[in-house]
């Protein structure tokens, strides 16, 4: 498997540090989730969030 460059999911503003990248709500802290086109994924446990797509069917 290849390193993850864990240094690209956080960036500095001020003497803050800020995530740039979701947790997985199952897994906890510390498992960030793959942002695609349309949805959020966990590669850990498979869990996937829909993104909304801002329109509004009637």
């Amino acid at each position: 498997m290849g390193k993850t460059q864990k240094y690209k999911y956080y960036k500095i503003e001020g003497d803050k540090v800020v995530r740039l990248k979701k947790f997985c709500p199952k897994c906890g802290p510390g498992v960030f989730m793959a942002e695609h086109l349309n949805r959020y994924a966990c590669g850990r446990c498979g869990y996937t969030e829909w993104k909304n797509s801002g329109k509004k069917e009637e």
